[in-house]
């Protein structure tokens, strides 16, 4: 089947019950079993909950996985992952990751004996020689938050897989529809399902696919340990989410390809971070890689002054965290999303004080650009 058909289909059989189209929200913290150790399928909703199920249905087979599951966030998910390793470990992170990320690795996993480094994981130069005798994951990004490099999946996978290591993607920036991680070698991808999987700016999720039987046990059992599940309501709207996720990202694609092209010819500009551009050092990877390019664009504006001018008077992009809704948001980097990430890395990175990300909406990109104009201008 198609993307779109398991997109609307996946996990959202019509309700037994009623015929309900849509999976109905089971707002239920328990229930009923009709003897000792004689119950439906589902005992406590932390466990199991059916609208829950489908979600994790759903997102499973858009990435092509054997297993899947939601989480109360996107870090909570990847915290889900990371304890796939344990005190006295290795791990390997690219070095251009979410701040959230990064101030995991940093302040939390490091109080309890997890050791990793920073790489630049578009060389595979780099990352072969980083790698440890107690190397046993490596956690990537791409493309990255927010200058947008890309790494090759196939190539990371191949070096980490003859090293004995498990290889985690990031998938939040291009969702299943425009990247599938799995189908490069990936063994885990991770996603805030808050983003591009939700699409309307109204959710905070995170998901969890792989293929491995004992490492899925794994995370099952961590998820119902720890207890940082999505709730009913949130599985319901994810779910309601991904059933568009196929048009909206086309047009999050059309949009962010345009604004792209628009920010790199603009006169105050000094450099536009898309993998779309030809421009773009790994440009002929991402066509490669990806179906699409996305519409996450970054652009530096030379100074804090003239980025605080761009993001105080813009009118129809909104100011804010967060990003894959279907309107426009636009943030700074360095004192919002990566604010965690120490100065002198962020200047490595090219996350200056200057620079700009749009999330680019589906709407009318005529009117996106012409607010970007205005308020470059």
């Amino acid at each position: 089947m198609g993307f779109s058909t398991i997109a609307i289909h996946a996990g959202n059989e019509p309700d037994t019950a009623t015929g309900a189209v849509s999976v109905p929200i089971y707002q239920t913290s328990t229930y009923a079993q009709d003897g000792l150790g004689k119950h439906k399928g589902y005992e406590y909703a932390r466990t199991q909950n059916p609208t829950r199920s489908a979600l994790e249905k759903n997102i499973a087979a858009l990435e092509g996985a054997k297993f899947g599951y939601a989480f109360a966030s996107g870090m909570s998910a990847t915290d889900a992952v990371l304890k796939l390793v344990k005190s006295g470990d290795h791990v390997i992170l690219g070095d251009n990751t979410y701040g959230g990320t990064f101030r995991l690795f940093s302040k939390v996993l490091s109080n309890y004996g997890v050791e990793f480094d920073l790489v630049d994981t578009t060389d595979a130069t780099n990352l072969e020689q980083a790698f440890k005798p107690n190397t046993k994951m490596v956690f990537v990004e791409t493309p990255t938050n927010p200058v947008m490099s890309v790494t090759d999946l196939a190539a990371v996978a191949e070096i980490s897989h003859a090293h004995g290591a498990r290889v985690v993607c990031d998938n939040t920036f291009m969702s299943p529809y425009l990247q599938r991680p799995m189908e490069f070698g990936v063994d885990i991808v991770v996603h805030s399902t808050t983003k591009y999987l939700n699409g309307h700016s109204d959710s905070i999720g995170g998901f969890v696919a792989l293929n491995d039987e004992k490492d899925a046990e794994w995370i099952q059992f961590i998820q119902n340990s720890v207890g940082a599940i999505l709730s009913p309501f949130d599985s319901f709207l994810v779910l309601r989410g991904t059933k568009t996720l196929a048009v909206r990202m086309e047009a999050h694609d059309k949009n962010g390809r345009q604004v792209a092209n628009f920010l790199a010819e603009h006169p105050k500009v000094q450099k536009v971070y898309y993998p779309g551009l030809v421009s773009h050092p790994q440009h002929e990877l991402a066509k490669r890689q990806q179906k699409g390019f996305g519409g996450m664009v970054a652009f530096e504006t030379g100074s804090l002054d003239n980025a605080k001018k761009v993001l105080e008077s813009v009118k129809l992009c909104i100011l804010g965290e967060s990003l894959g809704g279907v309107e426009s948001l636009i943030s700074h980097p360095a004192t919002m999303t990566h604010a965690s990430v120490p100065i002198e890395k962020r200047e490595q990175l090219g996350i200056t004080d200057g620079l700009v990300r749009v999330s680019v909406g589906i709407e009318d990109v005529e009117d996106i650009i012409a607010d970007l104009d205005q308020a470059l201008s």
